[in-house]
C-alpha cells in the first residue's frame, strides 16, 4: 500500500480514556477491550458526546491511553479519566486495511520523517474509523508528534508528499521517543 504522508498542525482533542501498559504482542487484545470498557462506562454515565476510538502511545514503555474522542470533558469515574491528544506539528497518514498491517504505515511514516528532516517529539496516536466488517476497508489515521522544524526541515506544506510504500519487513512498533511525557489532562486544562 502507498501512503500519502504530510506534516500538519493539530489541535488537541479531548478524550475519555483508560490507561494501560501492554506489550506490542498484546495490543490486538488490549486496545479493543479498553475501547469497549470506555464505551460501556460512557453509556452507564449517560454521556452522549463520544466520537471515534483512539489509542495514544505515550512512550517506549508502551504506556497507552485508550478510549474515545469526546466533545466536552468527561467527568471521569473510578477508571475512566479525561485526557487529550497532543497539540502541535504531526506527521500523519491514513492506513486503509487490517490492523495487523499498521506496522507498514508506521514504517512509511518513520522513513518520511527522516527523509524530510524532522525529529520525533513524543507521543504517537491512532484514531480508528467506523467499524467495517471487511478488514480491507478499515481506516486508521496515524499521527506522530514532531519537533518544530529546524533550518534544514521544510516548512509544513513544502515537504515531500510523495507516496511512501512498504519496502519490506522492518520496524513494527508503535513506540516513540522516551521524552517528553504524555500531555495528560493538565495539558488540556483539565483537573488531574
Amino acid at each position: 500500500m502507498e501512503y500519502q504522508i504530510q506534516a500538519q498542525q493539530m489541535s488537541s482533542q479531548l478524550t475519555a480514556v483508560v490507561r494501560r501498559r501492554a506489550k506490542g504482542s498484546e495490543l490486538s487484545t488490549v486496545v479493543p477491550q479498553a475501547c469497549g470498557e470506555v464505551w460501556e462506562g460512557l453509556r452507564a454515565a449517560q454521556f452522549k458526546h463520544a466520537g471515534r476510538h483512539v489509542a495514544l502511545y505515550l512512550d517506549c514503555e508502551m504506556n497507552i491511553e485508550i478510549g474515545v474522542e469526546v466533545s466536552q470533558p468527561f467527568p471521569g469515574n473510578d477508571h475512566i479519566v479525561a485526557s487529550c491528544t497532543p497539540a502541535g506539528l504531526v506527521a500523519t497518514t491514513a492506513h486503509i486495511g487490517p490492523y495487523n498491517r499498521l506496522g507498514d504505515a508506521y514504517d512509511a511514516l518513520h522513513r518520511w520523517v527522516k527523509a524530510n528532516g524532522y525529529t520525533l517529539a513524543g507521543p504517537s496516536w491512532e484514531v480508528y474509523g467506523h467499524w467495517e466488517d471487511d478488514p480491507a476497508k478499515l481506516r486508521t489515521d496515524l499521527y506522530l508528534l514532531l519537533q518544530p522544524p529546524t533550518d534544514t526541515a521544510p516548512a509544513p506544506g513544502n515537504e515531500s508528499t510523495t507516496p511512501v510504500g512498504n519496502p519490506g519487513p522492518g520496524w513494527r512498533g508503535h513506540a516513540v521517543v522516551d521524552d517528553p511525557p504524555s500531555p495528560g489532562a493538565a495539558a488540556c486544562g483539565l483537573a488531574l
